[in-house]
């Protein structure tokens, strides 16, 4: 089945899919049955039958699934198994630390090139990944196609770099900067906001009632 006839409600639950069996995998589970899954992840059942229907058919009835064999099968629908090139616009203090803290590789991504405009980074390294210059990034995605650029850059300079960006091949945008980016169809911008999720948090609590304690 074609990418484009999935919703994008189930390609946002995947990587939670995929997440949760790395998890039991790596805590020796061998099998799982949907319902068991579903309880850890909040889910139900079905849904998890009908979320990988869309991509064929996994596990059997009475039998659940094989944890090694779904986890393969899903890394593979979300592309962990194909290594793509990845950069980051922005060393600063949140750019600096994706590259100290966040798992790249385990997403099936290759990082070893940022780019800034401070001189005081350029030419610094980061948890193994060199810092260039903003003057050199035309020249480096000519040799090495970066698929996806993680922007984490001022707001003023958001734009204007994810249209440089576009223009140089880039196919993919993680956007880090909480301004909503305009972008041609066939690139794919993933916007992450702080802030919403702070005050969806924030939300939840006020709309709880407060435990009277003993």
């Amino acid at each position: 089945m074609k990418r484009q006839h999935i919703s994008d409600a189930v390609i946002r639950r995947l990587p939670r899919y995929y997440r949760y069996l790395d998890e039991l995998h790596s805590r020796g589970v061998v099998r799982i049955s949907s319902s068991t899954l579903g309880k850890r992840m909040g889910v139900t059942a079905s849904q998890i039958r009908q979320d990988l229907s869309c991509f064929g058919e996994f596990g059997q009835q009475g039998y659940g699934y094989n944890i090694m064999e779904l986890r393969s099968e899903i890394g593979h629908i979300l592309g962990v198994d194909e290594p793509r090139r990845l950069i980051i616009i922005g060393a600063g203090h949140l750019g600096h630390a994706l590259m100290q803290n966040f798992d790249f590789a385990q997403g099936g991504f290759r990082l070893d090139t940022a780019f800034d405009v401070s001189d005081a980074l350029v030419g610094t390294e980061i948890n193994g990944v060199h810092v260039r210059s903003m003057d050199e990034l035309g020249g480096y995605c000519a040799e090495h196609c970066p698929a996806v650029a993680v922007l984490t850059i001022p707001k003023a300079a958001a734009q204007e770099t994810a249209d440089r960006l576009i223009r140089l091949g880039v196919r993919g945008i993680w956007n880090f900067t909480n301004v909503e980016l305009s972008a041609p169809e066939e690139v794919f911008v993933e916007n992450v906001h702080f802030a919403d999720s702070l005050l969806t948090l924030s939300y939840r609590i006020a709309k709880e009632p407060i435990a009277k304690k003993d």
